[in-house]
């Protein structure tokens, strides 16, 4: 996620961080896998930050940098930025690739939602 985690919703994630943020999480988690060098990326970021917000703890967003680590990257077969997974249980139950606009990310990202 390029630099701004508005409203200190989006936790930036490493390799060593993954498996306790996401894989352990208590609830659906999105990963954010960006690069600074992805231009659509920025405006993907400032979505999800916006989304955080309306989704409150009903689900986690976090932010992965590619090019910082690659282990987390590569584990799930990451090929293009931005790419987001959707985690549940540890396990990856959602993924969009490439930009789209919010409320395409707002539905996908609801479909995920207990209840």
């Amino acid at each position: 996620m390029p630099q701004d985690t508005q409203q200190g919703r989006l936790t930036p994630v490493t390799d060593e961080t993954f498996a306790t943020v996401v894989l352990a999480a208590d609830r659906p988690v999105v990963v954010d896998f960006w690069a600074e060098w992805c231009p659509p990326c920025r405006p993907v970021s400032k979505h999800l930050a916006e989304l955080a917000e309306e989704f409150g703890d009903a689900l986690r967003f976090v932010t992965v940098n590619s090019d910082e680590n690659p282990q987390s990257t590569r584990a799930y077969q990451v090929m293009s930025m931005p790419t987001m997974l959707v985690f549940r249980d540890g396990q990856v139950v959602g993924s969009i690739v490439g930009a789209r606009p919010k409320n395409h990310l707002r539905l996908s990202f609801a479909r995920h939602l207990d209840g």
